[in-house]
């Protein structure tokens, strides 16, 4: 296992290098100055081609992508041109945030999706397996931010269940900073009203964000119980008298989730940077909706920084993933070492 965890690693290394190669030259040519931008258009030339030599825009490419990588491995990304701060600090100030809803809506997608994929398989071909299939396919089908506006239409608005943005309300304080991420803070300092508060504001983002990849995950978790039922061990132990229930359990439900965890998890990677259009809807203060307004203002190194944090995620959790999958079957790691 290490050493199938070390070889995951030096890949993954690898690639964050070749994304930071190809996001570094896709921003130095999308159309605009970023000096110009960040000056204004009252800026004369002149001022113009002195900030350009500032930001060091004037170097060739190559030198322009070592100077930046020196500044990394320092723990630099440079000055934003959207904020004027450290583009660390902006990303520090967004990222739990984002961090805190990609992972709320993991967790709706992972435990309800497979378990209503493992009851729909049960009832296949009845009733339940029908509705199951049908409510599925709606949240495929539908838009991350069409769920989210019907869900605070409804739950906001109408019924005045949920409030309708941020993270906290007003007159709550945020917990003493440890991780960032409230609900986790708030109960390692012991403040029970802020995680009530905190619990109420995530519930209506977290379950938009999850919708899609929850329909995803039950038809997947559904057909692969259903075909493993299928499988000459599954018809053994039907043989040995064995409950339903029981075969699925035990011996159909673990390998079916070696697909549906390898799809959870590139959807679940891709959620840190698809997230702006639920932060936007409910003003949520993620990294994601800061990554798109750098790109609309051009913003060279809030561009690099965001993408690079969003690659690192995506690896991490394709590594998680790995992991589990090759817990789940160890022929594939096993064959991985041959």
């Amino acid at each position: 296992m290490l050493s199938y965890l070390a070889r995951r690693f030096a890949g993954s290394i690898i690639t964050l290098v070749g994304v930071s190669i190809l996001i570094f030259g896709i921003a130095r040519i999308i159309p605009g100055d970023p000096a110009r931008l960040a000056l204004g258009p009252a800026a004369t030339a002149e001022q113009v081609q002195e900030y350009s030599e500032r930001l060091g825009l004037n170097e060739p490419l190559p030198l322009q992508y070592l100077n930046y990588m020196s500044g990394l491995l320092r723990g630099d990304m440079g000055i934003s041109l959207y904020t004027n701060r450290p583009v660390a600090e902006d990303i520090a100030r967004g990222l739990p945030a984002t961090l805190e809803l990609v992972l709320a809506s993991a967790t709706i997608m992972i435990f309800f999706g497979i378990a209503i994929g493992a009851f729909s398989a049960h009832y296949r071909n009845r009733i339940p397996d029908h509705v199951a299939r049908v409510l599925s396919l709606l949240g495929i089908v539908t838009p991350t931010f069409v769920w989210a506006i019907f869900l605070m239409l409804i739950f906001s608005d109408r019924l005045g269940w949920f409030p309708i943005s941020g993270r906290l309300g007003e007159g709550v304080s945020a917990p003493e900073h440890i991780t960032g991420l409230y609900l986790i803070d708030s109960l390692l300092t012991g403040r029970f009203d802020i995680f009530a508060d905190a619990l109420v504001h995530l519930t209506l983002p977290a379950i938009a964000l999850s919708l899609p990849g929850l329909g995803q995950a039950v038809r997947l978790t559904r057909v692969n119980i259903v075909e493993s039922y299928n499988q000459p061990y599954a018809e053994m132990a039907r043989a040995y008298g064995l409950s339903n229930r029981k075969i699925a359990l035990k011996y159909t439900l673990r390998p079916a989730l070696i697909p549906t965890l390898t799809v959870l998890g590139m959807d679940i990677a891709s959620k840190l940077g698809n997230a702006f259009l639920v932060e936007s809807v409910f003003v949520w203060p993620g990294v994601a909706n800061y990554g798109v307004q750098t790109v609309l203002q051009k913003d060279l190194n809030g561009i690099v920084g965001t993408v690079l944090v969003i690659s690192a995620f995506f690896l991490i959790v394709n590594l998680i993933v790995d992991v589990c999958v090759s817990l789940l079957d160890p022929r594939i790691r096993l064959k991985g070492a041959l």
